[in-house]
């Protein structure tokens, strides 16, 4: 019985402006900022706080979560890579093996956006960043900003991870084809490596490539070889959207909003628990876990968080 059973190979890219891709997953984080900022902008009101104050705690977590996603992603799971390739951590580049021009001028590089960012180091980016912005003002205590700023930030969590379904990317293990939601990613590069999708097919483009494995009978081999997988990232994402609700529903319609760090808390609970638990049927994304074992090292990097979670929700505390 197939409930999703697709092939799965969409054109990552939705349109380009000259040497600009324009992605779905790069719209999806806008879409995210643009959700969190609207969200935070009625929590604001609602307590009687400015929208400059606001504007000024957006730039914090937009810089926060950015720098934090692309550092923990260099060097929580491929620092073996950029270790060689410093000037890909902070640029939107990657080194090309067609020998393709970057803005026409310099030689080896092509536009990629930044594709490699970890939510783990997104939120020490978004922590270090509220910490600094609680210096600029000091009216606000960090676990106030975080009790509100985690609403938003869940549903932020569930667009990226929808990102990442349209880019193929953070897949699930293999699965039999029978699987009620088991996905055929044609782009998934372990499974059909770029190269080889280009050599079979003698296209030109990547995206005529994928198209050809997809619809042409003549390659219908390749696309057969093609595992089915769990669709990894819509278990995350759907799982983040009901976290977003649960916890909009608690700042509106309880109090537990006025107990500091209590709304925190049950956000790193159910976000890092779910990326744990999901792990086991995620494929590898490296880092340290050949070192380590056992666990995954998205596993290894939840526990911390999911235990800094319980603390904050059972600590003793005076209510707001």
């Amino acid at each position: 019985m197939h409930f999703l059973g697709i092939i799965w190979n969409p054109n990552e890219t939705l349109f380009n402006i000259g040497f600009i891709q324009i992605k779905y997953y790069n719209l999806l984080w806008i879409t995210a900022f643009a959700l969190g900022w609207f969200i935070m902008k009625r929590i604001f009101t609602n307590e009687n706080k400015s929208v400059e104050q606001l504007d000024s705690l957006f730039i914090y977590t937009v810089l926060g979560t950015m720098l934090g996603a692309r550092l923990g992603h260099v060097f929580f799971y491929d620092w073996a890579y950029y270790s060689n390739h410093l000037a890909e951590i902070l640029l939107p580049v990657r080194e090309s093996e067609s020998g393709s021009l970057l803005f026409g001028l310099i030689n080896g590089y092509e536009f990629t956006g930044f594709t490699g960012l970890a939510s783990h180091g997104a939120t020490l980016g978004i922590i270090v960043g509220t910490y600094l912005y609680t210096r600029k003002y000091p009216e606000f205590s960090m676990l106030w900003i975080f009790d509100r700023m985690v609403i938003p930030v869940a549903i932020g969590c569930f667009c990226v991870r929808l990102g990442n379904f349209f880019n193929s990317e953070i897949n699930g293990k293999i699965v039999d084809e029978n699987f009620i939601f088991a996905t055929k990613f044609i782009r998934d590069s372990d499974d059909l490596h770029p190269s080889k999708a280009l050599g079979v097919t003698q296209e030109k483009t990547l995206n005529a490539a994928y198209a050809a494995i997809e619809n042409n009978p003549q390659f219908s081999e390749y696309l057969a070889e093609i595992p089915y997988r769990h669709p990894a990232q819509l278990y995350e994402g759907i799982c983040y959207m009901f976290i977003f609700i649960l916890l909009y529903f608690l700042y509106w319609k309880t109090d537990k909003k006025n107990k500091p760090g209590y709304l925190f808390g049950l956000f790193f609970v159910l976000l890092w628990s779910v990326r744990f638990f999901v792990e086991f049927v995620k494929k590898s994304q490296g880092g340290f876990e050949d070192t380590l074992g056992i666990l995954s090292t998205g596993q290894w990097l939840s526990i911390p968080f999911i235990l800094i979670g319980l603390f904050f929700m059972f600590r003793k505390t005076k209510t707001a």
